[in-house]
């Protein structure tokens, strides 16, 4: 519902029930009938099996989802990406239950008590066998390992993105808004939460997980063992080759020498004022030819079914989706133009 933008009175009104009753359904103290169902199925734009589906959920994780955002986003803001998300899971959950991945690789999960991020990223890129220097595609090497990536566009610049487990898979979803540099921190972010938080959040004042999560990340797309002695200049036109060499933006190349220890707080402020002046902390020069992560597992999942002859229709029905109702994710290129949330 609240993916959808509808609040309980918004629906009521679409049904024509009281909001008390809509708030039954929602909280299990009453069963709609079926043709209160079918009515609430056609609003949201779900089939009725959809609407009344147990999914299976993932811990804690699956109630509330990680998410990499700015502090000032708005509750509101969230709120309706984590419900995006949650929507997208379910969804996900039909039709990986349908047609199971077969995956080369898995995502390998620690417990953050006793690994910490520097090493369960380094113990992740050798389970991957990534190779030196730096990872080529975050994404491929995610999807190989039957993570779930979609771009989907969040309505604002300041969610970044978002994770959750699918019954068994990971699912991700990063801001089309953002940029190609910022969608792979993003990715190596979330997946450091899928690797570390997958039994749910931390229930520990003293645990920062987003500060693990970008630790993770760092160490996952810059090994500290490669790149420290290339941070020994961190002026400006050396952190814009790095930029180029490791697909990171110049902000997270030299707050990675920061935590290293090779610059000061000093040097920190010096470092953002320079890049202020010249308009960089939004939009970095370069940025064009950083490496773009397209996600395609999904649309080769949908291609698979496409080659055996389902339709739009057969595969709404598949996905829980009402017929008119087939979000862009699950379309082909060509037939994108067909149907829309």
């Amino acid at each position: 519902m609240r993916a959808r933008g509808l609040t309980q009175a918004d629906l009521a009104l679409a049904i024509g029930a009281a909001q008390a009753t809509v708030s039954r359904y929602i909280s299990g103290a009453r069963t709609p009938e079926d043709s209160e169902i079918r009515r609430i199925a056609d609003e949201l734009g779900v089939t009725p099996a959809f609407l009344v589906k147990e999914f299976r959920m993932r811990a804690a994780i699956g109630v509330s989802a990680h998410m990499r955002r700015q502090s000032s986003t708005k509750v509101s803001m969230w709120k309706s990406a984590e419900a995006k998300l949650n929507e997208l899971r379910m969804h996900m959950s039909m039709l990986t239950e349908r047609a199971p991945l077969q995956t080369a690789t898995h995502v390998p999960t620690f417990d953050y008590q006793f690994t910490k991020p520097a090493e369960a990223a380094r113990r992740v890129r050798t389970a991957w066998r990534v190779p030196l220097g730096p990872v080529r595609s975050v994404v491929d090497l995610m999807e190989t390992a039957g993570t779930i990536v979609c771009e989907l566009d969040l309505g604002t610049h300041r969610i970044d993105g978002l994770s959750q487990w699918v019954s068994d898979y990971p699912l991700v979803i990063v801001n089309s808004w953002s940029s190609p540099s910022r969608k792979r921190l993003t990715l190596a972010h979330e997946l450091g939460h899928l690797v570390m938080h997958a039994d749910g959040y931390v229930d520990d004042e003293m645990i920062d997980v987003e500060a693990q999560a970008n630790e993770f990340a760092a160490e996952f797309l810059m090994p500290e063992a490669e790149i420290r002695h290339q941070l020994k200049t961190l002026k400006l036109p050396n952190l814009l080759a790095l930029k180029l060499e490791w697909g990171v933006s110049m902000q997270a190349i030299f707050e990675r020498a920061f935590r290293l220890g090779l610059a000061s707080g000093t040097d920190r402020q010096n470092f953002y004022r320079q890049i202020s002046r010249k308009g960089w902390r939004t939009e970095e020069p370069e940025e064009d030819r950083v490496p773009v992560e397209s996600p395609r597992l999904v649309s080769g999942l949908v291609a698979q079914f496409r080659s055996a002859g389902l339709t739009n229709d057969d595969f709404a029905d598949l996905t829980g989706y009402a017929r008119d109702a087939v979000p862009d994710v699950f379309l082909p290129q060509s037939g994108r133009h067909l149907s829309s949330v």
